[in-house]
């Protein structure tokens, strides 16, 4: 079994990220995007994504209920040995909830399945249901079930830039949290913002909150069972156009390129500011 301590944050996370729809994180990953005068548009996405809704931390989460046990306090708040009387008291008040718990439960996976699009994350057969159905998308060009919610992915899309895209996107899900976003604005100036290659801080708190999860499992005794592998953003994002660069949080700025002009973001568990660029075709 999983340590006590990281099974109660990691269940907590869980529910904190039922509640922001399907969460999806990047783990190992190259990725690019190409912005041209001409109107064109490429972008790539190359590597890991998780789905923590498929995860090992679902499975604990949707598990029949803990084995009883009483908690006592002394007057300094520190934990005692129970009286007979209070494990008493506690496996009455513990069994009287019970059938509240069964229909919280339920509840929880009804919501998830509606988050899911009707994909059932109970299912053994989910992950690969879920492969087959982003590989009948445009630019899903191969989806690889590796286990533990994690999915090796090659994307790849192109065409003209007469609308916002966003990335990821799955057909039928409720919510998604995303990797990069491209917004059109006026006086053709093209925003793109990347919060989902950001592994911590304010730029993406859930990525933050999930790579604390992580490194608890690291601290989780090596005689227990495995904890799950928790993807942590990390690898390379591009920005290549021939447009003028207004704007960029990049370290070292753009670069020649035989496109033009290339930004380049190095993303680790240290990466705090997610990629941001602001670019002008006039």
């Amino acid at each position: 079994m999983l340590t006590k301590r990281f099974r109660t944050v990691a269940l907590a996370g869980v529910g904190s990220l039922a509640l922001s729809g399907c969460f999806l994180s990047p783990g190992q990953f190259t990725s690019e995007l190409e912005l041209m005068k001409d109107g064109s548009f490429a972008y790539r996405y190359d590597g890991e994504i998780q789905m923590l809704a498929l995860s090992k931390l679902a499975e604990m989460d949707s598990e029949t209920d803990e084995p009883f046990e009483a908690a006592c306090l002394d007057d300094d708040y520190e934990a005692r040995e129970c009286t007979s009387a209070e494990i008493a008291e506690q496996k009455r008040e513990w069994d009287a909830e019970a059938e509240s718990r069964r229909a919280r439960k339920k509840r929880k996976a009804e919501q998830m399945k509606a988050f899911l699009g009707g994909i059932d994350p109970s299912d053994p057969d989910a992950a690969q249901e879920l492969a087959e159905k982003l590989e009948r998308q445009r630019g899903w060009n191969t989806v690889e079930y590796k286990g533990d919610g994690l999915f090796e992915v090659d994307f790849a899309i192109s065409g003209r830039l007469t609308h916002d895209f966003s990335f990821p996107t799955i057909e039928r899900f409720a919510m998604a949290n995303t990797f990069v976003s491209v917004i059109l604005r006026d006086q053709r100036q093209v925003r793109i913002d990347a919060p989902g290659f950001a592994a911590q801080g304010s730029g993406n708190p859930m990525q933050g909150m999930v790579a604390g999860m992580a490194g608890l499992a690291d601290l989780s005794p090596k005689d227990e069972e495995t904890p799950p592998r928790i993807a942590i953003a990390e690898g390379r994002f591009s920005i290549v156009t021939d447009g003028r660069i207004l704007a960029n949080n990049t370290d070292a700025g753009p670069s020649h390129h035989s496109g033009g002009q290339v930004l380049t973001w190095e993303i680790t568990p240290r990466t705090e500011q997610p990629p941001m660029a602001l670019i002008s075709f006039d």
